[in-house]
């Protein structure tokens, strides 16, 4: 009786009515990959039975990674109880070729804000600078650099896809997958084998799992609350191995929304994920997987923070205001996404040592918003001014005061397959296969009057109709087509030894057609191709069961993408990186130990020294990226494990770059060191940790110096009660959180120098609080 009113309580029309609006709202819907993807599963649970159970002992969720043998696979790791593995934040796998950090579902789960999403997960790693979110944990979309190279220079993957915006492979932390339906991360800090794909091997590869199937059933709903009126509910099911099919499915449902620390600046997020598989015949596994995500956020997209000026009037949260006649109003400035992801993935053992694994793909997102003109114009009395400036340098202002805004829409789908196959042979696995992917994309940028519930301009003061400005563009369409055939053999050398060279082939084709296309403001339509060879050679050796060395050399890549204006008749080579790398990984129950040292030539930057409008692309030169970097964690005993990492990077441009523009030739947004300490404590039905991470120093362009360094602590504390009969309740988990335990609110970034009254400003969200529950049954 209880488990029926708990499940009651649950938002279910609220879930069902996302599901409805998420398929009416799909971008271009004819995603035929996901109807087929959502009917199979419907079809295939109706034909299923009830369930039998292996009870597993100690889970410690879901990792995997490409390093090593290559495959992009997940698994669901058993460790030891009270091992440093069981409890460790991040730690590298002894087969681990390329410096890597794994993070595992049961660090998710006890030590990360349940709001967050991967930018939030990764923020403990080593080399990696996740800059704090604004407006609380996971509450906005963040950036992060890995070793120095920024979003889009390095990979972000899902299940081994590779995903990303389709006008320049950048992410939206916010977007496509909360905490909740992560079962585990591994951040491969270099380009990897060749069968690593993606579009920017050039940085490192964050790789996402899914959660592995459990093995028996249960139905779990979770909860949480916080400062700003945050609140988190879900639900999810697990249906474990069913009878007669050794079939299992998954079911993930999540509504979250808060207030946020910014002013009318509230957000709501809901996700559906669904995962099925089943064996096919004897030899092969099929999986079937969609994920519907729903972001609704009040944000600016044309300011970055508050001016000195509006810090001084209404405070440090200042965002947007509850004045309909200002461009920063929090109604004219929207933001509505909606994203999913679906595969088919066919996993067979054909005989013979042949095995293949192929991936049929897509992902799609869909940005539609609203935006004042300027919003740093906003004073106490209102704004400064009510126009706009045209694309011929004149100022135009709206009839009857109205508000100046625009609409913005970029909307793409993308498709793909993977196909590896592996050939077992006598001196190790011969892997080759194929990645191809095709993608379309539709963007605008049309200025509007925000006061006529945003009609689009047009002859407005003797301008003519259509595009009035040098920010806008009418509809802008665009499109990929891109192969990347590959092949490697992992060679058994000598006893612990395994040798693996490799080469991976790249083809990519990107046209742009538009009436009117961005920077440019007249009529194009031109395609480009792109060819880069990237060959690697890794090398791990294992000299006893706890301790192994690794060594690589690898090429690796960065999609390019020059939407704005003409491209340069003589175009540059590929952005590439040399990448050379040594290291070592321990584990024993009581440490886990790794370390590495890296050196990465960065080559033929692509730079224009013309304008938007007429560009002239170069050869700018290059840059050297290299470092040395380090995790740990040691078992002290009585539960408690201390643990740190820590990153010393350089990334500095070579002499004669024509990017250098500063002194120093540092390239910016670059931490020079990054430093993670905690403390964890595990025992009995506790579970406790406490984790500082600091961000150091970093130039800044805009601010024409350095960043100061950035430290944010975390607390973590919960309580498991196990097997309340009465309740039939096989576990409850009560936790208690603090983010930003010491309060610091460290400048996160700024638009100019700190003496100029128009640079505007983002700090890190001050000390927050939850509370969380989860009720498995």
């Amino acid at each position: 009786m209880f488990r029926l009113i708990l499940l009651a309580s649950c938002p279910w029309q609220d879930f069902l009515s996302f599901g409805v609006s998420m398929k009416n709202s799909l971008p271009f819907q004819k995603n035929t990959l996901a109807t087929l993807v959502s009917l199979a599963i419907v079809s295939l649970i109706a034909s299923e039975g009830a369930w039998a159970a292996d009870a597993p002992t100690v889970d410690l969720g879901t990792v995997g990674g490409s390093s090593g043998s290559g495959a992009a696979n997940s698994s669901s790791v058993y460790v030891k109880e009270g091992t440093a593995a069981a409890v460790a934040p991040t730690q590298a796998n002894l087969s681990a070729t390329q410096p890597q950090s794994i993070i595992s579902r049961a660090f998710i789960e006890n030590s990360t804000p349940p709001t967050g999403n991967f930018n939030t997960i990764l923020s403990i790693a080593p080399s990696v600078a996740s800059m704090p979110s604004t407006n609380g944990p996971g509450l906005a979309d963040q950036k992060m650099s890995l070793r120095g190279f920024q979003d889009g220079e390095y990979n972000v993957t899902f299940d081994g896809i590779p995903f990303g915006d389709s006008n320049g492979p950048t992410h939206h932390s916010t977007s496509y997958f909360p905490a909740s339906v992560i079962g585990g991360m591994v951040i491969d800090r270099g380009p990897g084998n060749a069968s690593n794909l993606g579009y920017s091997t050039y940085g490192g590869s964050i790789n996402i799992f899914s959660k592995v199937p459990a093995q028996e059933h249960q139905i779990s709903v979770y909860g949480s609350f916080g400062t700003w009126n945050t609140q988190l509910e879900g639900v999810s099911y697990e249906s474990g191995r069913m009878k007669d099919s050794d079939a299992s499915l998954q079911l993930n449902a999540q509504h979250m929304s808060s207030d946020g620390y910014l002013s009318y600046s509230p957000i709501k997020d809901d996700n559906i994920t669904i995962k099925y598989q089943r064996p096919v015949g004897e030899t092969s596994l099929l999986t079937l997987f969609s994920s519907m995500d729903h972001v609704r956020t009040n944000v600016t997209d044309n300011a970055s923070g508050p001016t000195k000026a509006q810090v001084n009037a209404f405070g440090q949260t200042y965002v947007m205001n509850a004045n309909p006649s200002s461009q920063g109003y929090y109604g004219y400035n929207t933001a509505d996404k909606h994203t999913d992801m679906e595969y088919i993935r066919l996993q067979s053992s054909l005989g013979a040592g042949w095995e293949t694994d192929n991936n049929l793909y897509t992902y799609a997102y869909d940005n539609s918003t609203v935006a004042g003109q300027d919003p740093s114009v906003y004073t106490p009395t209102g704004d400064s001014k009510h126009s706009i400036t045209t694309f011929a340098k004149t100022t135009l202002t709206l009839p009857n005061g109205d508000v100046p805004g625009y609409l913005k829409l970029n909307e793409y789908r993308v498709w793909g397959d993977i196909l590896k196959a592996t050939k077992k042979l006598d001196d190790g696995l011969l892997r080759m296969g194929l990645w191809w992917e095709t993608s379309k994309t539709h963007r605008h940028n049309l200025e509007a009057d925000l006061s006529l519930g945003g009609t689009v301009l047009a002859g407005v003061n003797g301008q003519p109709a259509g595009v009035v400005t040098s920010s806008n563009f009418a509809q802008q369409d665009s499109h990929w087509n891109q192969y990347q055939p590959f092949v490697e053999f992992e060679w058994a050398a000598a006893p612990g030894v395994t040798v693996t060279p490799g080469y991976k082939y790249m083809i990519y084709s990107m046209g742009v057609s538009s009436a009117s296309n961005q920077g440019a403001q007249t009529a194009q339509n031109y395609e480009f191709t792109y060819h880069a060879a990237l060959p690697f050679l890794t090398l791990n050796k294992k000299l006893d069961a706890q301790n192994s060395l690794y060594a690589q050399y690898a090429k690796g890549m960065q999609v390019p993408f020059l939407g704005l204006g003409t491209p340069a008749s003589s175009r540059p080579d590929p952005q590439t990186t040399s990448n050379y790398q040594f290291g070592m990984v321990h584990k024993s129950d009581r440490l886990t130990l790794d370390g590495d040292v890296y050196y990465i030539a960065m080559n033929n930057m692509q730079l224009n020294v013309g304008t938007k409008a007429n560009p002239n692309y170069i050869n700018a030169g290059g840059a050297v990226y290299k470092g040395i970097e380090g995790e740990g964690t040691y078992v002290l005993g009585s539960g408690v494990s201390a643990y740190a990492n820590f990153g010393v990077n350089s990334a500095k441009y070579n002499s004669g770059n024509a990017a250098v523009g500063q002194p120093t030739g540092e390239v910016p947004n670059a931490p020079n060191i990054t430093t993670g300490l905690g403390l964890l404590y595990q025992q009995g039905p506790w579970d406790g940790s406490l984790m500082f991470k600091r961000i150091g120093e970093q130039y800044n362009s805009k601010l024409g110096g350095q960043l100061p360094h950035i430290d944010s602590t975390d607390l973590n504390v919960s309580y498991s009660f196990k097997n309340i009969g009465m309740l039939d309740v096989k576990n409850l988990k009560l936790q208690f959180s603090v983010f930003n335990l010491t309060n610091q609110q460290s400048l996160v970034a700024a638009t100019g120098p700190l003496t100029s009254a128009s640079t505007q400003y983002q700090w890190q969200a001050p000390r927050s609080f939850m509370v969380s529950a989860k009720a498995d049954f």
